[in-house]
């Protein structure tokens, strides 16, 4: 299967976790169960970066605002165009976020830029090998190549799992994903 027509199932898999009534009902405990699963593991990491939900991505928040009542510094990635790399800027809650490119939700161009050393990772898809599909840009996997030490952490939910997700030299592994289900790491 390409990698094409995987992300397109695999989202479809997404899709049909938003329109089950159940899922949604229970969607704040799944995102509370995953989030402990990253929170107790954040080990010696200063700064976490983390996203903002397209609304089908798991919502990272219980996350970033758990690292932030730690003490740790929070960034949100930017993305000015499909060539510029994703920067990291520092965040906090209160600051204002602004449009960005494919319709991201992000902090001001301005804010201040970090290197983080934990990153959350939205993702389309995984699987046991920790190889991940996202939306297809390659953003996540120049940073990573950028930031070989940061912790790179998938956060998805248990039904996006592939069996194999197809990967090409330039793609950078992760060294974890989290579930509502469960951790799995190498």
């Amino acid at each position: 299967m390409t990698k094409s027509d995987l992300r397109k199932s695999l989202r479809a898999r997404r899709a049909a976790l938003a329109a089950d009534t159940g899922w949604q009902a229970d969607l704040l405990v799944h995102t509370l169960f995953l989030a402990d699963r990253v929170t107790s593991r954040f080990g010696v990491a200063r700064c976490v970066s983390g996203y903002i939900s397209d609304g089908e991505e798991v919502d990272p928040t219980p996350i970033l605002f758990a690292a932030i009542d730690r003490g740790l510094t929070v960034a949100l990635p930017h993305v000015a165009g499909r060539k510029s790399p994703m920067r990291f800027l520092r965040w906090e809650p209160g600051d204002v976020l602004v449009p960005g490119a494919f319709g991201l939700l992000q902090p001001r161009s301005d804010a201040a830029e970090v290197d983080p050393d934990l990153i959350l990772t939205p993702l389309v898809g995984f699987d046991r090998r920790l190889a991940r599909i996202g939306k297809g840009a390659g953003f996540y996997d120049r940073a990573f190549a950028r930031l070989p030490d940061a912790r790179r952490i998938g956060l998805a939910w248990s039904a996006q799992e592939a069996d194999v997700v197809p990967t090409d030299p330039w793609d950078v592994p992760l060294h974890a994903v989290a579930t509502e289900t469960e951790w799995i790491e190498a």
